[in-house]
């Protein structure tokens, strides 16, 4: 052997250098690691083959993309507004923001409740007010979500819209090639000739209300294009209601009123004791009306677990409208009274005790009755009557009287602790007094709540221990002011009151309609389904007629093939199997009923 010999192919001579081993001599641990380099490298290529990732070019790796740009950035936030993704969550926002509007009392619902609750969370009112959750559905996140969604809704039309349009104009697409791969599938042979069989399935399919349309060897047909204009109507309903809502906070107007039985009340800004409108709204607007309280009536269930339950809450009332005669009507609750574009709500109601008031020479300075409001379930009432004028003291030093006023209708009874009421209705009622004289800061020029008394510049009666004068009355009874100041008499006579809410808002009805179309255009994009229909009719090589019907729907159904079965069942009536189907076709022959046939196909799944 030569001394060059060639071994493990590796070009290598038999001498090899000092310290070098040769292939031969190599270990077996040595052999296992090539071994091993060589199967990572080889399963490491054909993972590379195998990999999803985009190649990456040696020469292009570090090229940079350009950047989109102003108007790439607007078409892109265009596209993604415009999504139906987008349009669903903001409308899930919408709904959430509806929340608050609905735990957290409102401005323009209720500005006496918004008080009250300011009153009780001085924490988190400054929270509240900087939120806007005080006025939600005028704060600027409520405004911003719903003008998105209006943005969003009509960028989802607008396409769709002339997508449909094209889908009403166009014709049925033609029957495919091979009718036995559709979901729902019948064959049978006839003597009629093709283009009879071809009229006969158009009758039909137009009877049936099909978009028909025959070309070449089949008749092509679809229904069910209400499906789509059902979407649309749900998405143009959402846009009317986004419009009435607005239309509705930009042209609204309301107020309150509280009115005592025997007084009135004219559609005028100065009668109401608080009002709010829209930003669009004007005075010229407001409904001419008047109407008059004539009763209240409230009964209530007197014994069981519902004791004090309101069963009877009405007003009978006398209106007119624009100068016309009177008329009579009852208002309850959730029964407005609607008169010349408003809706009178009745809102509340209470007593109004019938005071007179005497100074110290015994002249009635003051009489009528004082609205006090109600304080709890059972009518436990407090307010003040604020004698501003004609009061003198027993000098005849001109005074001013402030009265707080503390009245139950039904006494809970001596040794109950404080006074309160048991009952809403009139049974025992008493009248808690005290008095103040001084000044009322009625021209002070800051705004004073009727309902409460500023006593920073009064001073009060005290009896002879040092203690503020109060005196519970019953009717009938005299509270005698000390030092001949004068007297405070509850007279007999209670009336009762009922607070108004009198709204104007233009976009209810719309609104209302929307809500309506929303719901007709959902329903019918749930449950009408689009699908197709196919009728194929040729002449075999025998020269009967082979007559093939096949379906398609855009949704799976369990319908498509029933349906099918009923058009086979008509097409076949007319154009019945041949007696000589031949030996494949004699169930067809013995059962002249197709629709057995509409089942899925074998080569649907395929």
């Amino acid at each position: 052997m030569s001394n060059t010999e060639h071994t493990g192919g590796t070009g290598r001579t038999g001498t090899d250098a000092p310290g070098e081993r040769t292939p031969a001599t190599r270990t077996a641990d040595a052999q296992a690691l090539d071994a091993q380099a060589l199967d990572e490298q080889s399963i490491g290529a054909a993972g590379e083959r195998l990999s999803t990732a985009p190649a990456q070019d040696p020469e292009t790796a570090s090229t940079v993309l350009p950047a989109l740009g102003l108007t790439g950035w607007v078409r892109w936030f265009w596209r993604q507004l415009t999504s139906m993704r987008v349009a669903l969550i903001l409308l899930f926002l919408l709904s959430l923001a509806a929340i608050p509007g609905s735990l957290i009392p409102q401005t323009g619902v209720d500005e006496m409740k918004v008080n009250a609750f300011k009153e009780s969370h001085k924490t988190l009112t400054p929270i509240y007010e900087k939120l806007q959750l005080f006025d939600v559905y005028t704060s600027v996140w409520f405004s911003a979500i719903y003008i998105l969604l209006f943005v969003s809704l009509i960028g989802c039309i607008l396409p769709r819209s002339t997508q449909f349009v094209g889908q009403l104009r166009s014709r049925p697409p033609g029957a495919p090639k091979r009718l036995t791969r559709l979901p729902a599938y019948t064959t049978w042979r006839t003597e009629a000739e093709p283009e009879g069989v071809r009229e006969a399935a158009v009758k039909v399919l137009r009877k049936r209300r099909f978009r028909v349309h025959a070309s070449g060897d089949a008749v092509a047909a679809e229904k069910g294009y209400l499906r789509e204009a059902g979407n649309l109507v749900f998405h143009i309903a959402l846009i009317v209601m986004l419009l009435a809502f607005a239309a509705g906070q930009l042209f609204r107007s309301e107020g309150g009123k509280l009115i005592v039985e025997g007084d009135g009340f004219a559609n005028t800004l100065s009668q109401y004791d608080d009002f709010r409108s829209g930003s669009l709204f004007a005075l010229d607007d407001l409904g001419h009306f008047s109407f008059e309280l004539k009763e209240f009536t409230g009964t209530y269930e007197a014994t069981g677990p519902q004791r004090g339950t309101p069963r009877t809450f009405e007003a009978a009332v006398t209106y007119s409208e624009k100068g016309g005669p009177d008329k009579n009507a009852v208002i309850r609750v959730n029964e407005p009274l609607k008169v010349d574009g408003a809706k009178v709500y009745l809102i509340e109601h209470g007593y109004a005790p019938v005071v007179t008031v005497r100074d110290g020479k015994g002249e009635i300075v003051s009489q009528g009755p004082v609205p006090l409001l109600p304080l709890d379930a059972n009518v436990t009432s407090q307010g003040v009557l604020k004698v501003k004028d004609g009061y003198k003291d027993k000098s005849g030093k001109r005074d001013q009287l402030g009265i707080p006023m503390f009245f139950v209708p039904t006494f809970a009874g001596e040794g109950q602790g404080q006074m309160f009421s048991v009952f809403p209705a009139l049974v025992d009622p008493r009248l808690s007094v005290s008095a103040y004289h001084g000044d009322l800061r009625a021209d002070s020029g800051v705004p004073q709540n009727v309902y409460q008394l500023d006593t920073s510049k009064m001073k009060p009666f005290k009896d002879a221990r040092g203690d503020i004068l109060k005196k519970q009355l019953k009717p009938g009874e005299t509270f005698t002011l000390p030092d001949g100041a004068g007297s405070i008499t509850f007279e007999r006579e209670i009336k009762e009151w009922a607070s108004f809410q009198i709204s104007q808002q233009p976009g209810n009805g719309w609104a209302l309609t929307g809500a309506v179309a929303a719901i007709l255009g959902l329903m019918g994009s749930l449950f009408i389904q689009r699908r197709r229909v196919w009728v194929r009719a040729v002449t075999a090589e025998d020269g009967v007629t082979v007559v093939e019907m096949a379906g398609l729907g855009r949704s799976e159904s369990s319908k498509l093939a029933e349906e099918l079965a009923e058009l086979a069942d008509q097409v076949h009536s007319v154009v019945p199997t041949a007696p000589d189907a031949g030996a494949a076709h004699t169930d067809d022959a013995e059962n002249p009923e197709p629709a057995e046939e509409a089942v899925p196909a074998e080569g649907a799944s395929q």
